[in-house]
């Protein structure tokens, strides 16, 4: 089985509502790339990787040349042949190899007929527990939908999805407004689920002082960890020598080099693996492993999926011995996707593994098209800024917050 072409669509898809966090925000859509890998036996592999526009499909291109011609299957050949370190010196491909990799192990268990997972290990679980992931979010006036603030807004709006989704475990995207505020919301959520798991999430816009004091002020809640609340392997190193809660991250351990040294120096407890920021399914799963020879907790990031990812997180998922936490999942702030059947379903705060070969979803060709039109209409959006404030931009640690008391609402 060989390539024949590689083709790259970029598509927005729309969020119930816009998305706060400390360094910016989503804009009320998700901009992806989906990667399709066609193969002379007929069968097309699917991948996906986050931003779009020109520049990534025309990355995604620039690619054909190294791989018209290859075995699908041979996916460590794919590895050295997209992410020489040399060659990633001068231009670094690490997601773009993570989307053409999700993409050729699609393929191959469609032509083996086996699922993705089984590439890899196989499944130690088939259903995968997610947290609740709380945004401060601005209202849209479309779906009406938005606009917390507040910890009572909070509150009802994480009881809404207690009860559309099942979650049990509940993060909050923090850093937004003054440290403080941040503490009344998890002090507010910890009294609504008193049997639930709590997780703040600040983004790493926090001082080490700062956020020994957050840390001090919400210990009495039954927290899963305290995820990237200041910056560097230094800073979270410090910061967990002062602290009870576990600490996590997704920032500052997204290679081996970095998983090398947090190891050594004993800084994170937790680190959150991402099927596109580590440069792919194989890559995310290897580091798993690492973890679980040195004991160190591992979970599944999210870095705002569509279907295809969100496949993807699910067979890393089922096949991480280790997998002692709950996924991150943005998923249920969209309101489509591009695969056929529609959104995966959640139950009891779960997503089952999907059953077919490869990844086991298929493209929505016509939901394609619609989000490709989408994205050409609406175009990208800056991620490290916030539109409610158009001349805000981030200063870590300390960033200008916002102030709570002016609601989310987007100015007209």
């Amino acid at each position: 089985m060989k390539i024949i072409d590689l083709r790259a669509t970029t598509v927005a898809v729309p969020l119930e509502a816009p998305l706060r966090h400390s360094n910016g925000a989503h804009w009320g859509r998700f901009v992806r790339t989906i990667v399709e890998v066609e193969t002379d036996a007929g069968l097309i592999g699917l991948g996906e990787l986050g931003g779009g526009g020109q520049s990534a499909e025309a990355a995604i291109a620039g690619l054909k040349p190294y791989l018209v011609g290859h075995d699908p299957l041979q996916l460590e050949q794919l590895r050295w042949k997209i992410m020489n370190p040399t060659a990633s010196l001068y231009n670094n491909r690490l997601q773009l190899h993570a989307a053409i990799e999700m993409a050729c192990m699609d393929v191959a268990g469609k032509f083996l007929g086996i699922r993705a997972c089984d590439l890899i290990g196989g499944s130690l679980r088939e259903e995968i527990p997610f947290a609740s992931y709380i945004f401060y979010r601005y209202r849209d006036e479309k779906t009406g939908l938005g606009g917390e603030t507040t910890p009572d807004e909070i509150v009802t709006h994480a009881k809404d999805l207690v009860a559309r989704y099942g979650f049990t475990v509940h993060k909050l995207k923090g850093g937004v407004f003054p440290p403080g505020h941040d503490i009344e919301v998890m002090q507010a959520l910890g009294e609504a689920f008193p049997e639930a798991k709590l997780r703040l999430d600040p983004n790493s816009v926090w001082t080490v002082e700062e956020a020994i004091r957050v840390a001090k002020a919400i210990g009495n809640l039954n927290n899963d960890y305290f995820e990237d609340p200041t910056w560097g392997l230094e800073g979270m190193r410090r910061l967990r020598k002062a602290i009870d809660i576990p600490t996590a991250t997704n920032t500052v351990v997204v290679n081996f080099e970095q998983l090398a040294a947090n190891i050594r120096l004993e800084a994170v407890d937790v680190v959150l693996l991402d099927t596109t920021f580590w440069g792919g399914l194989r890559q995310a799963h290897k580091a798993g492993t690492v973890l679980e020879t040195f004991q160190y907790g591992a979970s599944v990031h999210s870095s705002g999926e569509l279907g295809i990812q969100l496949a993807s997180m699910l067979h890393l998922g089922a096949a991480l011995p280790n997998l002692g936490f709950a996924a991150d999942a943005h998923y249920h702030h969209l309101t489509d996707d591009v695969i056929a059947g529609g959104k995966l379903a959640y139950k009891d705060g779960k997503i089952a593994l999907p059953k077919g070969p490869g990844l086991g979803v298929e493209l929505d060709r016509d939901k394609l098209a619609q989000y490709a039109a989408y994205y050409r209409e609406m175009g990208g959006y800056l991620y490290d800024r916030d539109p409610g404030r158009p001349d805000w931009y981030c200063v870590m640690p300390e960033t200008n917050y916002a102030d709570p008391r002016k609601g989310g609402r987007l100015p007209r």
